[in-house]
């Protein structure tokens, strides 16, 4: 294993997202989804957590693949959006840039390279952090958090992500499944007591919103979660 694998053991989602879409092509199933329903489902969940506003918003896809989100964001005329995508994957910005030329989308490690990031209203991380692949729950949980603060750094209002569930009936190993005491603990220690917690979907895993305290509340029935 090179200095540069073993030292950054998250860059094996992008290796284990772009086998997946070798063998599915551009799709949802191309991004390691089982099916497209429930992504298009997931997009909505994400969404959700913008507060309707008359003005355009700023929104980070942070992990976007070659651009579903914005592709379901754009079939939707309620929604007024600024758009920036980001991922680790060269070969996934590449794509993304032939297909909609006039968006922005940008390549790179955000943990080496912070500066890559800008000022966002929201951000969005689906499905980044649902399968480790390899990685210990340790290095993966290491890895969830520096992205969380880092985002979280970067947003004016809030962000959205989604992890494995651990109320399952059995667990994959390559399956991040997040306890929610764990991130709880994390959210209200390191970054923020504002967040909600939505296990309402019917999928195995659950969102977690989390906001700036004067962003207001989200559109979610549940309200906030307090610690």
């Amino acid at each position: 294993m090179s200095d540069a694998a073993s030292s950054r053991p998250y860059r094996e989602i992008t290796t284990c997202t772009e086998s997946y879409f070798e063998r599915k092509g551009d799709s949802a199933l191309g991004m390691g989804w089982p099916n497209i329903p429930d992504a298009v489902q997931r997009y909505e969940v994400m969404l959700d957590m913008i507060r309707p506003t008359a003005q355009k918003v700023r929104l980070l896809d942070f992990g976007c693949g070659t651009g579903h989100l914005l592709d379901h964001i754009q079939q939707r005329s309620d929604l007024q959006i600024d758009y920036h995508g980001v991922d680790l994957s060269d070969r996934f910005i590449d794509i993304c840039r032939q297909k909609r030329p006039h968006e922005e989308f940008t390549a790179g490690d955000v943990l080496q390279h912070p500066d890559l990031l800008h000022t966002y209203d929201y951000a969005v991380i689906n499905g980044v952090f649902t399968s480790k692949c390899s990685m210990t729950h340790d290095q993966m949980f290491g890895f969830v958090q520096r992205i969380l603060k880092l985002v979280y750094s970067r947003v004016t209002k809030g962000m959205a992500f989604n992890a494995t569930s651990k109320q399952v009936d059995w667990e994959r190993d390559d399956l991040f499944h997040l306890p929610l005491d764990q991130i709880a603990g994390f959210l209200c220690a390191e970054v923020s007591r504002n967040f909600v917690i939505r296990n309402d979907y019917g999928l195995y895993e659950f969102t977690t919103y989390v906001f700036h305290d004067d962003a207001g509340t989200t559109n979610a029935k549940n309200g906030t979660t307090p610690c």
